[in-house]
């Protein structure tokens, strides 16, 4: 097995920035552009968009490539594409998953890699905390209250059931999002309970959270927030059972994918103003253009968009350079992605 410092060329790095058309002008500023060259022997506007059938420059740089520095929409990293680059030992992903380019083949060949998903973690929590708080407040209620009666109204009595104080928080999956939630969570007036089965009962205590298991986190929570991972093990991780166990006037905010909510099911609970609902992820993305989703008062869909979006991109670019600028001094990543770890993280 090698390591990312074996075999590795003295000076700066050969590298190939390999991403989804649009994306590198978005991610990378003009000093994250000086930096990079700094760091490494690049072409800073070759982008490669397909490694499968690159084009003679692309071509050539990829052979030659001793790091890939990726990003979304990055090309699937395949036996027949690595074979391509016979000099590879790194991939620095500015971004979070890893697990639609990274494949087995890397980790046969001992390539090292590395993601920005702690940095990509951060702007889910913040949207995340946004729409427990208002969520709790019944801000998305009063203010299409307000749009249709125009008028004073007795708000103390239509709210009586909203406020934080002392609301219960159900976060499911212990994620970097996940705890990063409970950590941006502990200046308000809220309990969380947490289920995770990778997580003691002390480890949920060190974070600040009551550990639950799944059913009892649903019937117990005013706010459940999704956090788990994608795997086949966590498809419709919320479903009919957990769904109904869940309080009338409850609500639900998914920010993770959602094939982990079971939408068949909530769809009732929507429609007949049971539950509430905050989903950044739908199955199918988006969903449907007859949809009840883009209507219903009770819940606030948006388009995919709690990850890193505009200047928060940035973010990202900085830990990938910070590992880029780690790898050109011969130090290990602060932050590899490990095979072992994938079957449980997103």
């Amino acid at each position: 097995m090698h390591h990312a410092t074996d075999n590795r060329s003295a000076g700066r790095p050969a590298l190939l920035l390999a991403m989804g058309p649009g994306i590198a002008g978005r991610l990378l500023t003009d000093a994250h552009l000086a930096r990079l060259t700094a760091l490494a022997r690049t072409d800073p506007h070759l982008i490669a968009h397909d490694l499968t059938a690159p084009s003679p420059l692309v071509a050539s740089a990829l052979a030659q490539a001793e790091v890939l520095f990726t990003c979304w929409g990055a090309t699937p990293l395949t036996a027949s594409v690595l074979d391509r680059a016979p000099r590879l030992r790194a991939v620095v992903h500015a971004a979070g998953s890893v697990k639609h380019h990274v494949t087995d083949a890397c980790w046969e060949r001992g390539i090292a890699v590395t993601s920005a998903a702690a940095a990509n973690a951060l702007p889910v929590a913040e949207y995340t905390l946004a729409t427990i708080l208002l969520s709790g407040k019944r801000v998305l209620r009063a203010a299409r209250r307000y749009g249709e009666l125009r008028a004073g109204h007795d708000w103390l009595r239509e709210l009586s059931d909203s406020g934080n104080h002392r609301r219960t928080v159900g976060v499911v999956g212990a994620s970097r999002i996940g705890r990063r939630v409970i950590e941006l969570l502990r200046p308000f007036d809220v309990q969380v309970l947490l289920y995770d089965p990778y997580v003691t009962r002390d480890a949920a205590s060190a974070l600040g959270a009551v550990p639950a298991a799944l059913d009892e986190l649903c019937a117990r929570a005013d706010i459940v927030s999704v956090h788990a991972p994608q795997l086949p093990s966590t498809r419709h991780l919320i479903g009919a059972a957990q769904l109904a166990l869940m309080p009338d006037g409850a609500t639900l905010i998914n920010t993770s994918r959602g094939s982990l909510v079971d939408e068949a099911a909530l769809l009732p609970h929507l429609t007949a103003g049971r539950l509430n609902a905050v989903l950044d992820v739908t199955d199918p993305e988006p969903p449907s253009p007859d949809s009840p989703l883009y209507t219903l008062p009770n819940v606030l869909l948006t388009p995919h968009i709690a990850g890193s979006l505009g200047n928060e991109l940035h973010r990202m670019a900085d830990q990938a350079l910070d590992e880029l600028e780690r790898y050109a001094k011969g130090e290990p990543f602060e932050d590899p992605v490990r095979p072992s770890e994938l079957g449980r993280s997103a």
